[in-house]
């Protein structure tokens, strides 16, 4: 049984994912392009090193971008639509759960420090948590395996008595490189990814094969 758990955020414990991928779509859709979820989830938990969506379409288009501009109306046009957004259904009551059986939590997300943190406040949700690794902290982020091995570190135990909670392939394949074991959740737009090394796949946290992982 692990001694903790180690969290992603986006797509995870909120579904920001589909809106984020939703703003992309449609810039490429107002350039007469059409942007492959297959595609774009190559950055997907990650960045764009991976995969970027912008010099894809620029390279489609044969056109350049102002993107200082577009990217600051795209992540407007996130946070408004985000604005409502709660934590994906049955995720609080898992947390709560994993607590009072005496785990450590933590989160350890490819985004930045003061958007996931933002969202914790937001949710009330803090006070479960014992460490937060974030892209700040790290020299590089998913897929490669630092910041679930920070994360670890932060909580005192070895990456082998840690559970991790993912919901992409890049997550994946950072907690695999990191020798921690991984239990997929996907969400609309990682669902379908090549899940093969993670020790179960569920679509929500209601799924009562949960339940067994502590």
């Amino acid at each position: 049984m692990p001694k903790a758990l180690i969290f992603d955020f986006d797509g995870l414990i909120v579904d920001t994912e589909t809106v984020i991928y939703e703003s992309w779509a449609e810039i490429y859709e107002q350039n007469d392009q059409i942007l492959e979820l297959n595609t774009y989830k190559n950055c997907v938990g990650s960045d764009f090193e991976q995969f970027h969506p912008g010099m894809e379409l620029e390279k489609r288009t044969g056109k350049k971008f102002n993107w200082a501009v577009i990217d600051a109306e795209r992540e407007e046009l996130i946070r408004h639509r985000l604005e409502q957004k709660k934590e994906r259904t049955g995720i609080r009551y898992f947390i709560e759960d994993a607590k009072a059986k005496g785990l450590e939590l933590a989160i350890a997300s490819s985004s930045s420090r003061n958007w996931v943190l933002g969202w914790i406040k937001k949710l009330g949700l803090g006070g479960h948590f014992s460490a937060f690794v974030n892209r700040d902290d790290v020299q590089k982020i998913k897929p490669d395996p630092e910041l679930f091995l920070t994360a670890a570190d932060s909580l005192g135990i070895a990456p082998s008595e840690a559970l991790i909670l993912e919901d992409s392939e890049n997550g994946l394949k950072a907690a695999t490189a990191a020798g921690i074991p991984c239990a997929i959740i996907t969400n609309p737009i990682t669902a379908g990814g090549n899940f093969s090394g993670a020790i179960m796949v569920a679509e929500s946290f209601t799924d009562k094969r949960l339940k067994k992982l502590f």
